[in-house]
């Protein structure tokens, strides 16, 4: 199939004004502008005008929980899978799984099957070896094998510091860890992160700066993510990606004035993402430690920010989808993902004015129309 959208303001994140796209099976093949003869009698082609819509690439989440989370409450607190009509309807269409918490109920076996399901349904998926706990579980039995050897493992997380639930490693054990998955990233070709969880705890990001500062650890492959959990952490985050690592916010009611206060501290744009959090439990604690509340976090979340942060005064259009795509992509060494070029994949949104999807593609095929998915799972 080949499909050409016509006139779109293109946001690639960087500002291209309004040209056309062509789409040849999953991926894009030129931008600019075609003459409309070019078409004449093409046979599996489709134009679609694509005038008054912006268009971005698609979003690029790498931090879900696709095959359910939580559990801190017991049992029943398990959160669910999550469904690929909730992810398209959120303009997502790639992102990374990972367990959490619970890497005792919650398989890497479980968490890569629900990787595979999600792409045959329609959208890119990748995986995150490890949990929580540390020494890491694995489905090799080193995180190095993992990355190495399972095509969809891009690196390790999300791996716990400064909160209860964490298993209080030692700096000398995320080294280690940190490595295994570095290298496992030298000798696959991939990214070789590790995604940090830090939690509310007083040290903040200490272990990661210490990291940094006692071992040869390279920068980019740590990825510390829920970094606007107070003001201080978020002052913490703005000196570690000083220094070369990378931060990522949760997406949530209060992202535009963190993203405003992170920006007046003089933080690097270039090294924040946004994430979801999505089908991960939000558990509320007392000071004694005892949940006194659970939630649910959700995809549509960080769809919602994405567009309030771009609303902000002072911020570009460009900024804000580059905090969900060309830069999240950079962060996962994922070169055909993030940006709107020729040899890129066909993940494209277009949306209009009030920022609804009015088409999405994932991989060149048609997730989104009106803002309603097109797409749905086996059992919906």
């Amino acid at each position: 199939m080949v499909t050409l959208l016509r006139g779109a303001d293109i946001c690639a994140p960087e500002r291209l004004g309004k040209q056309d796209i062509l789409i040849e099976g999953q991926q894009i093949t030129f931008i600019g502008d075609l003459p409309a003869e070019a078409f004449d009698g093409l046979p599996n082609s489709t134009v679609i005008d694509a005038q008054g819509l912006t268009a971005t690439p698609g979003f690029i989440d790498p931090h879900v929980h696709i095959a359910g989370g939580g559990g801190e409450g017991g049992y029943a607190n398990r959160t669910p899978e999550i469904l690929i009509s909730d992810i398209v309807s959120a303009g997502v269409t790639t992102v990374v799984g990972c367990l959490g918490t619970d890497g005792v109920t919650r398989s890497h076996a479980d968490l890569l099957a629900k990787a595979r399901g999600l792409e045959a349904e329609g959208i890119s998926t990748y995986i995150y070896t490890g949990s929580y706990q540390v020494p890491a579980r694995t489905l090799t039995g080193a995180v190095v094998d993992d990355v190495v050897l399972i095509d969809k493992v891009i690196g390790v997380g999300e791996v716990a510091i400064s909160d209860r639930r964490s298993f209080q490693p030692t700096v000398e054990a995320l080294a280690e860890l940190v490595s295994q998955s570095h290298v496992g990233g030298l000798l696959s070709g991939k990214a070789g992160i590790t995604h940090f969880h830090v939690g509310p705890y007083s040290t903040r990001l200490a272990p990661l700066h210490r990291l940094l500062d006692e071992y040869p650890i390279a920068p980019q492959a740590i990825y510390a993510t829920h970094i606007t959990r107070s003001p201080e952490l978020l002052a913490d985050a703005v000196d570690l990606a000083a220094k070369g690592a990378i931060v990522d916010m949760t997406a949530a009611s209060t992202t535009t004035e963190s993203l405003k206060r992170y920006i007046d501290l003089g933080g690097d744009l270039s090294r924040l993402t946004l994430s979801s959090d999505a089908n991960g439990s939000l558990p509320q604690f007392d000071s004694d430690g005892r949940l006194i509340g659970m939630d649910v976090a959700k995809q549509t979340t960080l769809y919602d920010q994405v567009w309030a942060c771009a609303d902000m005064p002072g911020m570009d259009l460009s900024q804000a989808i580059s905090l969900v795509t060309s830069n999240t992509a950079d962060v996962l060494g994922l070169e055909r993902k993030g940006r709107l070029r020729a040899g890129a994949d066909a993940d494209i949104l277009l949306t209009d004015d009030n920022h609804t999807i009015q088409l999405a593609f994932a991989q060149g095929r048609e997730v989104v129309r009106n803002g309603t998915p097109q797409i749905h799972g086996t059992f919906e």
